[in-house]
């Protein structure tokens, strides 16, 4: 606080003294303002190292053992180095298949003591593929928005983690450490419960933006499937076709009037004609036959129209044999616009 307090007269009085054009005090009054910032720097960094060591402090043997509760941060172990991902991944996957019901039901629970009761009946189940079972769960739930069970099942994965954690900490096997965690967090002081329930927050915080995640990606993934599954026989979606028509083109084919289309199609340009119908006919929402199957130059249509066109205005579309251009073609239709 008094460091503040004199910085800021100084900068006061080195306003004064550079309007009174003093350069000999404005040097001197700089250099005091130098070293009072390369202090206050220098404080900075000595109480975020502090601050850093005051959360990273674990609890340790005496603590449990006497009263008293430090709180920790909960971090990621070390991975095992002596398995693979996959051999790790089937043998999660295996205790989780096997122990589900039992996992979901300490996740429920909503009371220290059952718990503490649980784990002590239940010891197989600490260990980090639990944890790792209910943060899946948590996110699981939160993309349903069942809020209610998130609080609940978030915070026994927190207990669960902690209970990992301690016995990190304390080179112990976690099950050792069951009693001492339940019986620290039941008698602590009020600013260490404090910090298991800002772990928790912190939690849930961090699943309510996984399943945000999740549930964006989802969406993209389905919206992506039903596009494809709408693909016309060129490759186009005619929804995205639709919208990009001309105000008059799109109104006939959303009410299938197919002799508007043609006075329509008759009116524009021959390049504009052509340019649109082999877009529709690409994307499906003109079907010339069925043989042809949208394959049949745009041209071709128009003629059927009776709109005229140069023989060779669309050359880029000849692809039809010469079999495919004696046969007889069929009258075209609109087909069904899905504008869902």
């Amino acid at each position: 606080m008094w460091h503040k307090k004199r910085v800021k007269e100084i900068q006061k009085k080195l306003k004064e003294v550079e309007l009174a054009g003093k350069t000999d005090e404005v040097r001197k009054l700089n250099k005091d303002l130098g070293e009072l910032k390369k202090q206050e720097d220098h404080f900075k960094k000595k109480e975020e190292e502090l601050a850093k060591k005051d959360r990273l402090t674990p609890w340790n043997v005496d603590t449990l053992c006497q009263p008293g509760f430090e709180k920790t941060i909960i971090n990621k172990g070390k991975p095992n180095t002596d398995e693979s991902e996959d051999e790790k991944t089937k043998k999660m996957m295996s205790f989780m298949d096997k122990h589900e019901k039992e996992i979901k039901k300490f996740g429920m629970i909503k009371d220290y003591n059952a718990s503490r009761d649980y784990l002590r009946d239940n010891p197989h189940l600490v260990r980090e593929d639990t944890a790792s079972y209910l943060t899946l769960w948590c996110v699981n739930l939160e993309m349903q928005e069942k809020q209610a069970l998130v609080e609940v099942v978030s915070h026994q994965t927190i207990v669960m983690q902690y209970i990992l954690e301690l016995g990190k900490q304390l080179n112990r096997d976690p099950r050792s450490c069951i009693p001492g965690f339940f019986e620290r967090i039941k008698t602590a002081e009020r600013q260490y419960v404090e910090a298991f329930e800002d772990e928790i927050r912190a939690f849930k915080s961090r699943v309510k933006a996984r399943a945000k995640e999740k549930v964006e990606a989802a969406i993209k993934e389905a919206d992506e499937e039903e596009r494809k599954s709408r693909l016309g026989p060129g490759g186009l979606d005619p929804v995205e076709i639709i919208e990009t028509l001309p105000a008059a083109l799109k109104e006939c084919f959303e009410t299938k009037n197919v002799a508007r289309l043609q006075g329509v199609l008759a009116a524009m340009p021959k390049e504009d004609a052509i340019y649109h119908m082999q877009r529709c006919i690409d994307a499906g929402l003109w079907v010339p036959d069925a043989k042809a199957a949208g394959l049949t130059p745009a041209s071709e249509e128009l003629k059927k129209m009776n709109i005229a066109v140069e023989s060779d205005s669309d050359s880029e579309y000849e692809a039809v044999d010469e079999e495919g251009e004696r046969e007889e073609r069929g009258e075209g239709d609109v087909t069904e616009m899905p504008l869902d």
